[in-house]
């Protein structure tokens, strides 16, 4: 972070050099004054939120706009369904491997949030699973490939991108 001192917090400065009147000089109040040596910064930069929050309907459109993207580069694939019974990362490696993956890095959407399908994909290099209700443009970019369910394409569809109020570029 940036911070300088103002005259209240620099140390010193406390007495007054000398008194008000009848001495010749200009009146002068502290040592610390930002005119003098050793004195304060006037003005200077002081640590402050920089944050700022996007638009809803910017974010929908930057969605809009990535998956649009990844579609026309063919980067998306459909599926059915995505069920795993039980968590394993042999049998979610075999997944991928078996639909052409493997080696490439990864999005999974999912409907809803699946404990097993994150559990299996974890330790997976490259392999990411993000809810249909989570999902965000940087995540979308950040993936060579995504794999959506056909449940995830209806929740995509109802909560985020084609909202009524969205703009359409």
């Amino acid at each position: 972070t940036h911070a300088t001192k103002t005259k209240g917090l620099v140390s010193g400065g406390g007495k007054k050099p000398w008194k008000q009147k009848h001495t010749g000089r200009a009146r002068a109040g502290s040592s610390r004054s930002p005119l003098w040596r050793k004195g304060g910064t006037a003005f200077g930069p002081q640590p402050r939120d920089y944050s700022y929050s996007i638009p809803r309907k910017a974010k929908q459109l930057a969605l809009k706009n990535a998956l649009s993207a990844k579609f026309a580069d063919g980067e998306i694939t459909l599926i059915d369904d995505l069920s795993i019974s039980k968590p394993s990362t042999k049998d979610m490696a075999a997944i991928i491997k078996i639909l052409g993956f493997e080696g490439q890095s990864l999005l999974i959407v999912i409907p809803e949030n699946n404990n097993n399908i994150k559990l299996s994909a974890r330790n997976i290099a490259g392999v990411h699973v993000a809810c249909a209700s989570d999902l965000n443009a940087y995540t979308v970019i950040a993936h060579n490939r995504l794999l959506i369910t056909k449940g995830a394409v209806s929740g995509i569809s109802e909560s985020r991108v084609y909202d009524k109020g969205a703009e359409t570029a």
